[in-house]
């Protein structure tokens, strides 16, 4: 059964899809340093993320300073939860500068 799922690659890349397997994001060359799972909050305007992938474990934001975002997603904020009771909530939108691309 395919599930929401997202990656992000070193190269800042933001991929998110349904699919069987967080690796079915991946094109040719990438490296991927984290993933997770997504839901779109319509009221508040957001992307969701959280969870991790089995493969590529949580995203390692630290690894980057800009995240290229597929234009469709202009309008929406990003927002990762820890929800483990150690992370503060991570902003995506406000800590990363984003770069929409088609």
């Amino acid at each position: 059964m395919t599930q929401p799922k997202f990656i992000i690659t070193l190269d800042g890349y933001f991929r998110l899809g349904m699919v069987y397997q967080h690796k079915d994001l991946l094109q040719a060359g990438d490296q991927c340093i984290g993933g997770g799972y997504y839901r779109f909050d319509y009221v508040s305007n957001r992307i969701i993320l959280d969870r991790s992938s089995y493969d590529f474990g949580k995203p390692k934001w630290h690894l980057l300073d800009t995240l290229k975002v597929p234009s469709v997603y202009r309008n929406l904020r990003i927002v990762y939860l820890y929800d483990d009771g150690y992370h503060e909530d991570f902003n995506v939108s406000d800590e990363l500068e984003i770069e929409y691309y088609d």
